[in-house]
């Protein structure tokens, strides 16, 4: 019998120069506390091994001084 793992991945940032109409976007004056702390982090030293942002989801763009795509992948 085989077994499948669900491997959990840390969100990652990827910087886009654009962002697809279907995204959700959101600038970085509107992440909620623990949002904004663990994208400066990410930013700064790269993604944290948390479980990532809340509310924050695959393919949300935030805007602070370039487009950052959240990538799970």
């Amino acid at each position: 019998m085989a077994t499948s793992e669900t491997v959990d991945r840390s969100p990652a940032l990827r910087r886009v120069e654009s962002v697809p109409a279907d995204a959700t976007v959101r600038h970085v004056d509107q992440l909620g506390e623990s949002a904004l702390t663990w994208f400066l982090e990410a930013l700064e030293a790269g993604p944290t091994p948390t479980a990532g942002p809340i509310g924050l989801e695959d393919g949300d763009v935030i805007v602070f001084t370039a487009c950052y795509r959240i990538d799970r992948s």
